[in-house]
């Protein structure tokens, strides 16, 4: 994953509430598979298999966080469980199959989270954030980027 993409992820992070959280691990995860099948086109094993590995982090974090007072956390676990033997298949057999089935099934699981982070209108988690927004000035003989923080922790950074 490039860095712009991290600061993106950062940046949305920092601003979010619980139901755009979900989201968000939803698209780190994504992404992480797409560097995956990315590389397994080029041949790049190592980077594969990194990818790969990334995104089973993500998924045991998911299921790390499960909370089992409610029923559909263990058929949730369950789903990830599969997810991550999908993935180790796929790196056992260098095949970006097992990838494309595991994109499957999290797309349908995203779509339901997606929903319900719709209906979600609770607080930041993170309060008193730096906003930042960027823009250009122009100094003798130069175009400067320039960043300019605020103490807004409203919104939501896309």
């Amino acid at each position: 994953m490039k860095d712009e993409k991290k600061q993106d992820f950062t940046r949305r992070l920092s601003c979010c509430n619980r139901g755009e959280m979900i989201i968000i691990i939803y698209d780190i995860l994504f992404s992480y598979l797409e560097d995956a099948l990315e590389a397994q086109k080029s041949g790049d094993y190592n980077e594969f298999k990194d990818s790969v590995h990334k995104a089973q982090q993500v998924v045991r974090r998911l299921m790390g966080t499960l909370d089992f007072n409610y029923p559909v956390a263990k058929d949730l676990h369950a789903l990830y469980r599969f997810i991550n033997e999908l993935l180790a298949l796929a790196i056992v057999k260098n095949t970006s199959q097992n990838i494309v089935d595991a994109k499957k099934v999290l797309k349908n699981l995203y779509d339901g989270f997606w929903e319900a982070a719709q209906h979600d209108t609770s607080e930041p988690l993170m309060q008193n954030t730096q906003q930042v927004v960027a823009g250009m000035t122009y100094q003798k003989g130069a175009l400067t980027e320039t960043l300019q923080g605020s103490e807004s922790s409203r919104g939501f950074l896309a």
